[in-house]
């Protein structure tokens, strides 16, 4: 952890590819759930009010399969970086920001600290009435998550941008980064001269941004990034 100590602030950037590995089905790629199920079906707008039984008995669906899933070992290190930071004075939470497209809420299972969940969460529900989000596993009421055709809420993508503007390392881990405006968030790290370190399997459409790449899982990666 010595390498990652040095830096005052620290922003971890997660998606589908940090969750595939605790078995969380994915959305997009090879046997993702939108190539079994519409979109327009289940996770849009016109969905929920056409139709939210069904739409509650497709997300209740993705919270027992989300339920059987543990944060793997990739996730615990990143908890024990930020507490080993903070245990070192580098302020709340050592200084280290989850921005994450994820909503199954893994980061949060870990132990992780500050966590901005850019797509809201499966296990949180809204009332966009009364103006209501809160964390609840039962009442069937409009999942707080961000549906196709909705924008990003703009309170969670300020404040990660504002984290992203204060870091100095840019860590990206099992995300491709092509959904905007997500996918402007590495190019935020860049303006600010942070360093920046992608850690995917496979080259992706950003990777020209990152000066150094780890091609490898998001399960094992971060150990050796950590012993770094």
């Amino acid at each position: 952890m010595n390498l990652l100590m040095q830096y005052p602030k620290i922003v971890f950037f997660t998606g589908a590819g940090m969750s595939a590995d605790s078995g969380v089905p994915t959305f997009r790629g090879e046997g993702g759930m939108w190539h079994q199920y519409r979109y327009q079906d289940y996770a849009c707008q016109e969905a929920f009010e056409r139709d939210p039984e069904a739409v509650w008995e497709f997300n209740n669906m993705r919270r027992r399969a989300v339920a059987e899933c543990r944060p793997h070992r990739g996730y615990e290190l990143l908890t024990e970086l930020t507490r080993a930071r903070a245990e070192a004075g580098l302020g709340p939470d050592g200084g280290v920001t989850i921005v994450t497209r994820n909503i199954d809420g893994m980061h949060q299972a870990s132990g992780a600290g500050e966590v901005y969940e850019l797509h809201g969460s499966l296990w949180k529900i809204r009332c966009d009435v009364c103006g209501v989000v809160e964390e609840n596993r039962e009442v069937p009421l409009e999942p707080d998550i961000v549906w196709f055709g909705d924008s990003l809420k703009r309170n969670v993508l300020s404040r990660s941008v504002d984290a992203i503007s204060r870091c100095r390392l840019f860590v990206s881990i099992g995300t491709s980064a092509v959904v905007f405006p997500a996918a402007r968030l590495p190019q935020q790290a860049v303006s600010v001269g942070a360093t920046l370190i992608e850690i995917n399997p496979e080259r992706t459409a950003v990777s020209n941004l990152y000066q150094k790449h780890m091609r490898g899982g998001a399960e094992e990666m971060p150990a050796q990034l950590l012993a770094t």
